[in-house]
């Protein structure tokens, strides 16, 4: 790695590196400093991008399946050759640990192979029509030049959905990465570009913070982009919304969350246990699907907290430091939720909110017991590594803490009498309902989207594949 003083991420414009003239220096969360500078994009930038994906989409509309197939099989290879290399990008520039990195970049691996599958399966019919003598058919055609924009805490698995099912289908896209890990999302692009995707079809860029209101007004609003798709908060994806609706343009958004898990008096308390843990602090509590209430029958409580402590020790308790977060704005705000909690009747049931780490983007995992609805946390997403446990007895009044939030993108259950699980499943306003396992799940083979202000529309499977194309009727007379 160059030094901060020498070395600036490029962009990808029409298949080359590109240097903006405007930069901003990347600040790393493990350190602290600055560990590279990137190009920042102005709207000069933008009108490039686009026209450099409007004019590739003329010709990589008509690419028959097996070249789009062929492209994403070698990027397959190419991201298992490259995964140190693309894992040291990821870790440096949003802290995350070896193992995230690389769970990463086999999801993302994953991707390829299933999309590349996937391809032909886009087809069209041919229906009756009225008139006998008037024969039809429904075709289905890409929109053209798609904006996706993914964030830094899932890089390459989110960064790589926004991007592969578009191109897949025909359109070509233009990637806005987050201006936290640059890097990272000219390395997931390099890769595509290596395994020969034609110039223009794939273009990249950033923007520095300050200036993120203006250049994603601008991208949405371009008269080729016919399609966003956005992955983030609930608060951004609002104005994302609202941007496309102001330009008449469908959106898909996967947005925040505060999934529940529910641990049943029959539960298998130390699976329970394990994949709470697992589910609230992996990565810090950084993903939109992390476990943020856990609602544990009162006959079983108190040995799930028992359990449930060991657990976060086994899972968590070797680490000689406190893990890392994005950002020291993501520590302040998780340590404020936590004392509101216990001023407010809250006790502590793990961890020290108050212990001193080695750095302000620092801090280990937190359990707060006797949760309560007055308290911020119960409402507040708080996207880091604090849970609240809440006591229930009945289904009804699971029920009505799981739902009693905006939020609506995953959850979880825990019991051994499944038809309780699928009774619950169906009455939980999430997206997905996970019956014995972690509310942290996506894979290429399951839709994946939210309820409620968790957004709408899919990614994966073939549901993620048809979000990219619109169905054209043609007529005819015999």
């Amino acid at each position: 790695m160059s030094d901060a003083a020498t070395y600036s991420v490029p962009f990808w414009i029409n298949g080359e590196e590109y240097h903006a003239e405007k930069q901003y220096d990347v600040i790393s969360p493990v350190t602290g400093k600055a560990i590279h500078r990137s190009g920042a994009a102005s709207d000069a930038d933008v009108k490039k991008a686009v026209e450099a994906a409007d004019k590739a989409f003329k010709t990589w509309k008509k690419t028959l399946p097996k070249e789009r197939r062929d492209v994403f099989l070698k990027a397959a290879e190419i991201f298992e050759r490259r995964k140190e290399e693309l894992g040291d990008y990821m870790m440096q520039e949003t802290g995350a640990p070896r193992q995230w990195a690389d769970f990463n970049l086999g999801v993302a691996k994953d991707f390829c192979l299933d999309i590349g599958g996937r391809i032909r399966t886009l087809e069209g019919t041919i229906p009756t029509t009225a008139d006998p003598e008037t024969g039809a058919m429904i075709v289905r055609e890409p929109f053209g030049v798609i904006l996706a924009i993914a964030p830094w805490n899932a890089p390459y698995i989110l960064g790589i959905r926004s991007i592969l099912f578009p191109i897949a289908a025909g359109n070509t896209a233009i990637l806005k990465g987050s201006e936290a890990c640059p890097r990272t999302m000219w390395g997931l692009c390099s890769v595509f570009h290596e395994a020969g995707l034609p110039a223009g079809v794939l273009n990249m860029l950033v923007h520095s913070p300050q200036d993120a209101p203006r250049i994603t007004a601008n991208l949405i609003a371009e008269p080729a982009v016919k399609k966003i798709n956005f992955t983030g908060s609930t608060g951004v994806g609002r104005i994302i919304g609202r941007l496309a609706g102001e330009n008449l343009k469908p959106v898909l958004l996967e947005l925040g969350g505060k999934a529940p898990a529910i641990v049943w008096e029959d539960a298998d308390l130390d699976n329970a246990a394990f994949q709470c843990a697992l589910g609230a602090f992996l990565n810090s509590g950084q993903i939109c699907m992390s476990t943020e209430r856990i609602l544990v029958h009162k006959n079983v409580r108190a040995e799930f907290e028992k359990r449930f402590v060991g657990a976060i020790d086994q899972i968590f308790g070797s680490a000689p430091d406190a893990p890392i977060l994005i950002n020291s704005a993501a520590v302040t705000k998780n340590k404020a939720l936590i004392k509101d909690a216990l001023a407010k009747g809250g006790k502590l049931l793990y961890g020290n909110p108050d212990a001193v780490e080695k750095s302000d983007t620092r801090m280990k995992p937190v359990v707060i017991n006797n949760a309560n609805k007055e308290m911020e946390i119960y409402q507040t997403e708080s996207f880091g590594p604090s849970v609240a446990l809440y006591e229930i007895e009945t289904e009804e009044e699971a029920l009505e803490i799981a739902n009693d939030t905006e939020y609506g993108l995953t959850s979880a259950v825990f019991t051994e009498d499944l038809r309780r699980g699928l009774r619950f499943a169906k009455e939980i306003e999430t997206g997905a309902v996970h019956i014995n396992s972690m509310t942290v799940h996506d894979e290429s083979a399951l839709p994946h989207g939210g309820a409620k202000a968790s957004g709408y529309g899919r990614f994966n499977t073939a549901t993620g594949m048809a979000e990219w194309v619109r169905t054209k009727t043609i007529t005819y007379k015999f």
